[in-house]
C-alpha cells in the first residue's frame, strides 16, 4: 500500500526496496539522468517466491561458489577452479587511490564498493548515456563472433553480487531507515502547526494595523507620562550606580586592580557630571569624593610606581641579587669565568619579547600583578594613561630620580656596614704601621667594598630595567596614541643615566680620595674660626632636626596617628593600602637617610687610591651589563657610554694617583724608622733590609696590582718611575751622609771619609772591581796591587780618627743599604714588561677628551688575582726603568767598595798608631799595645755585622787579602814610622802580630802573618843574619831579589839593618855611636853586594 504526502513524496513501502532507492549509493555514471526503464537492473531481482528470472536461450550455467571477502578484496575460491578476481581487486584499490568514492566502513558498502569498481573497469559502456539496456539483452544472447554471449556468466554473477551487497546495506541500515520514517511524520506535523500560526499572525497583524490607524488623543499624554518616568527610572539607576562606586573602587584598589579601578572611577565621574545630576544636592559629597579621590589615585599609582621602580616593594626583591662569594672570586678573577645568566633568559628580555602596546592592556584579574613587578609596572602606566596623567607621572619620577637614587644608595650602604662592623673591618689594619698604604687583597676590607659594590650595582641594574620597561611601555602608548610630547615622555632614562654617572663618580672620589670627608674638615674649619675669634656661621645646608626624631611610640602621637588614620580611611579611601604599613618603618627610614646635599655617604673603608683596584671591575661590569638595557631611542650614544670614566681617568684620577704616590713615596724614607732594620725583613728578603725599601717594594706592588684593573696607559708608568728615581736620590742623599765627615778639612767644603775617597775614583776602584769579578788564580796579583796602592796613599795622605766609620751602627746601615738596594733592584727588574700600547694621556693634554675608552677593557684587564704581578712599560719609558735599576745596583756596588776599602782603613790606621809607639823598651812588655786591641775589636764587629747582614760571596770578598795588608804595612811602614828597636821592643811587637793573627783566623782561615813575623825575627837575630837572608834569597831566585811569601826586597833589608843598629846610633856614648855606624855602613855595603851582584 501507499500514500501522497503533502510533499509529493510517497509512502510506498514496496518501493523502498525496489531498485529506486539503491541507486542513490551507485555512481552517477550508473545512475546517469534518465527515467529508469522498465524492468531495469532491479528486473533481475529473484523473486521470493524462489522462481527463476526470465530464462533465456543459453543453458543456465551452474550455480557459482560465493566469494570470499579477503583484504576488502572479494575473490573465489581456488578450489573450486573459478575465475581469481584479485587482480580486478588491485586495480580496484589503484582506482580507490585516485580518488574513488568511498562508503561507509560497513561489510555491505565495501562489497558494493567493489562490485561497482569491478562494473566501472569491465561494464563501463553501460553507464553511458547511449546505453540501450535491450541492446545490451540482445548481444548477451548472441553467441556470434560480434556477441557478448561468452560474457554472460560474468554479467549473472556481478548481477548476483550487485543484489547481495544491496541486501547487506540494507541489513545494516534498517533500522535508521525505520527511525526515518517517524521522524518525517513529525516534521510534516511541524510544517502543518507553523502554517496554522502564520495564519492566525497575518490575521492579528491586519487587526493591529486597522487599530493603529484609528486615532486616540489620550495615548500622547500617556506617552509623554512613560517617557517621563522612563528618565527618572534612568537617573534612580544611575544614582544606585554612583553609590556602589566608593564600594568598587575601594576594593580595586585595595586588590591592586588599578585598570579596573580606572574604569570605575571615570564611569562614576563621566556618570556624576551629567547635567541632570548637577541640580540633585544628595550628590554633593559624592561628587566631592570622587574628585578628591581622582587626584588620590593618581598619587597611588606613582608611589605605587616608585615602590617597584626602586625596589621599595618586597616583590622586587627577585630582581636583584646580593652580593656572593663567586662574585668575590669574580673580582680577583678573569670575569670571563663568572657564570652570568644568559641576557635572552633573564626575565626583562622575556618580559620586552612578549610586550605588545600596539592595543589597550587588559587587565588580568586572575593573578596578582605585583608578583610580576614588570607586568606591574606596566599595568600602572597603562591605569595613568588611561587617568590622563602620564605626563604628570614622568615629571614625578625625573623630579624625586635624585633623592630616590641616594636613598637606595644610603640604604644599600648601611646594610653592608651592617654586615662588616667597624670592629672587623679594621682588625687587619697596621695603625701602628706608619707605612701602611691600604688594602690588601684577603683582608676584611675588601670584601666590605665587594659587597657595597656588587650589592648596590646589582640593585642600579634591577632601576635601570624597570626605567627600561617604563621607557618601553611609554614609547608604545605614544606611538599607538599618536601623542606629541613624545621626547619629553621618554626623556626619564637618559636622565637616570646622567644620576647613574654622577653616584659612580662620587663612590670612585670618595674611596679614592685621601684628603678626608666633609665632617672633619668643616669640624676643622669650624674650631680654626673660633680660635682666631671669627663667629662661625652656621651650615644652612643642614638641617636643625628631623621629624623621625619624634617619640613614635608616645600616647600622644599614637592617639594623633590613629585620628589620622581614620580620616584618610574615611575621605580618601585610595591611601588605606599605604596606610597599612607600620609608621615607625617611614620615621625609621627617614632617620637613616642624611640629607644629600649637605653630606655623602658614610664611607665603610679608609680611602686610598689603591681602592681602584676594587672599585674598577665591578664599575666596569655594571656598564657592560647596563649596555645591553639602554632603550634604542634614548638618546645615550653607547660608545661614549663611559667617556664620563675616561674624564675621571685623566682629570681627577692620575693627578690624585702623582700626588698619593708623591705621599706615600716621602713615608718610605721621611720616617723615623724608614733606615731602620725591617722587623719582618724573614717574609721577603733574606737578608735584613730597611724597614723603608720593604714597604716602598710594597708601594710599587700594589701600584702595579691596581694598573692590571685599568687600561695601560704610560702616565701612570712614568709617575711610579719618578717616585723610584726619587728614592734612588734620597737613599743616595743618606748613604753621602754617612760617608761623609763631620768636621771639613777645607773650609766651605765638604770631606767625604777616607774609605769613600779612595773607592770613590783612580787605580784602586778599579783594581777593587776587577778583584770582585776575577778568577781565582787572579786574586794574588790584584790583592798585592790593591795593598800596594792603599798603603802609598794612606802614607801620602796619613789617616786620622775622624778619616773612619767609628759607629758600628754606621757600619751596618751601609751593610744594609747594600742589602736593601740589591734586593730592590732584583725585585723591581721582576717587574720588566714590555707592552704594545703606546697610550699616554699626559702627552694628550691638549685634547678634549682621551684617546682611550675603559670598555675595551678585557679579561687582562682585571687580572687581581694574578700570580705574576709587571710594570707595563714602551720601549720609551723601558729607557728609563733600566736606567733607575742601574743606578740601585750601582749605588749597590759603591756600598760595597766603600766597605771593602772601609776595613783596611781601620787596620791602615790602627797599625800606623801602632808603629807609632816606643819600641825601645827597658823590659818586656806581655800585653799587647792598645791599637792593636782596638784594630781587633774593630775586626769583631766588622764580622759580625757582615756575617748578619751580607751573603758569604760579599763576606770573603771584603775580608779577602786583610792578612796581606796587615804582614806587608807591618814590613813597609815599621821602619818609616819605629826610629829606634831593641829586642823587648821587638818582642812586643811579634805579641801584636800574634794577637793579629789569632783575630784573624775566623776571617781568613787560611792565612797569616809569618812575612811580619819573619821580619822581626830577622831583626832580633842581628844584621849578620839579614844578610845571610838576603844572600840565600838570592841562590834561590837566580840573583833576584826575594819575592815569595817571607820573601823580602833590597829596601826591606836595608831599613832593617838601620833599624838593627837603630839602638846604638841613639847611645849618647859617642864611641858607641860611631861603632854603630861604621858597623851599619859596612853590613849594607856587604847587603848591596850580596842583592845586586849578578
Amino acid at each position: 500500500m501507499s500514500r501522497e504526502y503533502v510533499n509529493g513524496q510517497s509512502d510506498d513501502r514496496s518501493a523502498r526496496y525496489g531498485g529506486s532507492p539503491y541507486d542513490r549509493n551507485e555512481s552517477p555514471g550508473l545512475r546517469g539522468n534518465r527515467e529508469r526503464r522498465a524492468g531495469g537492473y532491479g528486473g533481475f531481482f529473484e523473486p521470493e517466491n524462489g522462481t527463476s528470472p526470465v530464462p533465456s536461450a543459453r543453458p543456465t550455467p551452474p550455480p557459482e561458489p560465493p566469494l570470499e571477502p579477503r583484504a576488502g578484496n572479494w575473490r573465489r575460491r581456488p578450489d573450486r577452479g573459478d575465475r581469481d578476481w584479485s587482480d580486478q581487486s588491485r586495480s580496484r584499490e589503484r582506482s580507490r587511490a585516485n580518488g574513488a568514492r568511498r562508503y561507509a566502513d560497513g561489510p555491505g558498502s565495501r562489497q558494493i564498493e567493489d562490485v561497482l569498481q569491478y562494473i566501472q573497469q569491465d561494464w563501463t559502456f553501460m553507464t553511458e548515456e547511449q546505453c540501450v539496456p535491450v541492446q545490451v539483452a540482445l548481444q548477451l544472447m548472441d553467441t556470434s563472433s560480434l556477441g557478448r554471449a561468452h560474457q554472460y556468466d560474468q554479467f549473472q554473477q556481478t548481477h548476483k553480487q550487485l543484489q547481495r551487497a544491496l541486501k547487506a546495506i540494507v541489513n545494516e541500515h534498517h533500522q535508521g531507515f525505520n527511525s526515518s520514517i517517524g521522524t518525517f511524520h513529525k516534521i510534516q506535523s511541524s510544517i502543518h502547526v507553523s502554517q496554522n500560526r502564520v495564519r492566525s499572525l497575518k490575521d492579528e497583524l491586519v487587526q493591529a494595523k486597522t487599530s493603529l490607524l484609528t486615532t486616540k488623543p489620550e495615548l500622547k499624554d500617556l506617552a509623554t507620562s512613560s517617557q517621563g518616568y522612563d528618565e527618572m527610572l534612568q537617573v534612580l539607576g544611575q544614582i544606585e550606580q554612583l553609590q556602589l562606586v566608593p564600594e568598587k573602587l575601594e576594593a580595586r584598589i585595595s586588590d591592586k586592580r588599578f585598570l579596573t579601578a580606572v574604569d570605575t572611577l571615570q564611569q562614576g565621574l563621566r556618570l556624576i557630571r551629567k547635567p541632570e545630576m548637577e541640580n540633585i544636592g544628595a550628590l554633593g559629597d559624592l561628587k566631592v569624593y570622587l574628585s578628591n579621590q581622582e587626584m588620590s589615585l593618581t598619587d597611588i599609582l606613582i608611589e605605587e610606581l616608585h615602590s617597584h621602580l626602586y625596589l621599595k616593594s618586597p616583590y622586587c626583591q627577585e630582581r636583584w641579587k646580593p652580593f656572593s662569594a663567586e662574585q668575590g672570586s669574580y673580582a680577583e678573577g678573569d670575569n670571563s669565568d663568572v657564570p652570568i645568566v644568559l641576557m635572552s633568559g633573564k626575565p626583562l628580555y622575556r618580559f620586552l619579547e612578549t610586550l605588545d602596546v600596539s592595543i589597550p592592556m587588559i587587565e588580568d584579574a586572575s593573578k596578582n600583578p605585583e608578583a610580576d613587578s614588570f607586568y606591574y609596572l606596566q599595568l600602572l602606566i597603562e591605569s595613568l594613561n588611561k587617568m590622563g596623567h602620564l605626563d604628570v607621572a614622568v615629571d614625578s619620577i625625573e623630579q624625586r630620580l635624585p633623592l630616590e637614587l641616594f636613598r637606595v644608595v644610603e640604604k644599600t650602604n648601611n646594610e653592608v656596614d651592617q654586615r662588616h662592623p667597624s670592629t672587623l673591618r679594621s682588625k687587619y689594619k697596621n695603625e701602628g704601621n706608619p707605612l701602611f698604604f691600604g688594602l690588601r687583597d684577603d683582608d676584611m676590607q675588601a670584601a666590605t667594598v665587594y659587597d657595597l659594590l656588587w650589592t648596590l650595582y646589582s640593585k642600579f641594574e634591577a632601576i635601570a630595567e624597570g626605567h627600561r620597561v617604563l621607557h618601553d611601555v611609554i614609547a608604545g602608548i605614544v606611538k599607538r596614541e599618536g601623542l606629541r610630547n613624545s621626547r619629553i615622555l621618554t626623556r626619564g632614562f637618559k636622565e637616570l643615566w646622567k644620576l647613574y654617572q654622577s653616584e659612580i663618580r662620587s663612590l670612585l672620589h670618595d674611596y679614592l680620595a685621601t684628603d678626608g670627608d666633609l665632617g672633619s674638615r668643616g669640624a676643622q674649619a669650624k674650631s680654626g674660626a673660633a680660635g682666631l675669634g671669627i663667629k662661625a656661621q652656621r651650615d644652612r645646608s643642614k638641617r636643625m632636626f628631623k621629624l623621625s626624631a619624634i617619640d613614635s611610640k608616645s600616647i600622644e602621637i599614637s592617639a594623633e596617628q590613629d585620628d589620622l588614620e581614620s580620616i584618610l580611611k574615611s575621605s580618601v579611601p585610595g591611601l588605606v593600602s599605604e596606610s597599612r604599613r607600620p609608621a615607625g618603618m617611614a620615621l625609621n627610614d627617614g632617620a637613616q637617610q642624611p640629607d644629600g646635599s649637605a653630606t655623602g655617604h658614610k664611607l665603610l673603608i679608609e680611602p686610598t687610591v689603591f681602592n681602584m683596584s676594587l672599585l674598577l671591575p665591578p664599575s666596569l661590569s655594571f656598564i657592560q651589563r647596563l649596555k645591553a638595557i639602554v632603550p634604542q631611542g634614548s638618546d645615550i650614544v653607547m660608545s661614549t657610554l663611559t667617556s664620563f670614566l675616561d674624564d675621571f681617568l685623566v682629570n681627577v684620577f692620575h693627578p690624585q694617583l702623582d700626588e698619593t704616590l708623591v705621599e706615600l713615596s716621602s713615608r718610605t724614607f721621611i720616617e723615623l724608622d724608614a733606615f731602620q732594620e725591617d722587623p719582618q725583613w724573614s717574609n721577603v728578603a733574606r737578608k735584613p733590609i730597611f724597614k723603608g725599601t720593604s714597604a716602598f717594594y710594597q708601594l710599587i706592588i700594589q701600584f702595579c696590582k691596581m694598573l692590571g684593573t685599568i687600561p695601560h696607559d704610560q702616565a701612570f708608568s712614568q709617575l711610579i718611575i719618578t717616585q723610584m728615581v726619587t728614592y734612588y736620590e734620597q737613599c743616595y742623599g743618606w748613604y753621602k751622609s754617612l760617608i761623609t765627615r763631620a768636621h771639613s778639612r777645607a773650609e766651605g767644603g765638604v770631606v767625604l771619609k777616607a774609605a769613600a775617597g779612595l773607592a770613590g775614583s783612580g787605580e784602586i776602584p778599579d783594581t777593587i772591581i776587577r778583584l770582585w769579578t776575577a778568577e781565582a788564580g787572579e786574586h794574588e796579583q790584584l790583592v798585592e796591587q790593591e795593598t800596594g796602592l792603599l798603603i802609598l796613599n794612606t802614607n801620602e795622605t796619613p789617616l786620622e780618627a775622624a778619616d773612619i766609620i767609628s759607629d758600628r751602627k754606621t757600619i751596618t746601615s751601609l751593610c744594609m743599604l747594600y742589602t736593601s738596594m740589591k734586593w730592590l733592584a732584583t725585585k723591581i727588574r721582576e717587574l720588566r714588561h714590555v707592552t704594545s700600547h703606546q697610550v699616554d694621556s699626559s702627552r694628550q693634554e691638549g685634547k678634549s677628551r682621551p684617546g682611550r675608552r675603559w670598555t675595551l677593557l678585557g679579561s687582562a684587564g682585571i687580572a687581581h688575582g694574578a700570580s705574576e704581578v709587571h710594570l707595563p712599560m714602551t720601549q720609551e719609558t723601558l729607557v728609563a726603568f733600566d736606567g733607575v735599576v742601574t743606578s740601585f745596583e750601582e749605588l749597590a756596588a759603591n756600598v760595597l767598595l766603600n766597605l771593602h776599602v772601609e776595613i783596611r782603613c781601620h787596620a791602615i790606621l790602627h797599625l800606623n798608631t801602632m808603629l807609632h809607639g816606643t819600641y825601645t823598651l827597658e823590659h818586656a812588655v806581655n800585653d799587647p799595645d792598645p791599637s792593636v786591641l782596638a784594630l781587633n775589636d774593630d775586626l769583631v764587629s766588622f764580622d759580625e755585622d757582615i756575617s748578619t747582614h751580607l751573603g758569604e760571596q760579599q763576606r770573603r770578598f771584603l775580608t779577602t787579602g786583610l792578612a796581606h795588608l796587615l804582614a806587608t804595612l807591618v814590613v813597609a811602614n815599621t821602619p818609616l814610622h819605629v826610629r829606634s828597636m831593641n829586642h823587648a821592643g821587638a818582642d812586643r811587637m811579634l805579641l801584636n802580630i800574634l794577637a793579629l793573627q789569632q783575630n784573624l783566623q775566623p776571617l781568613e782561615p787560611d792565612t797569616s802573618l809569618a812575612r811580619a813575623a819573619a821580619y822581626l825575627d830577622l831583626f832580633k837575630a842581628g844584621p849578620e843574619a839579614v844578610i845571610e837572608r838576603a844572600r840565600s834569597d838570592a841562590a834561590a831566585n837566580g840573583g833576584g831579589e826575594g819575592n815569595g811569601k817571607t820573601g823580602f826586597g833590597y829596601d826591606e833589608l836595608k831599613a832593617l839593618i838601620e833599624l838593627c843598629f837603630s839602638e846604638p846610633l841613639g847611645s849618647e856614648r859617642r864611641e858607641v855611636a860611631m861603632q854603630a855606624k861604621r858597623g851599619m855602613g859596612d853590613a849594607l855595603l856587604r847587603l848591596s853586594e850580596v842583592m845586586w851582584q849578578s
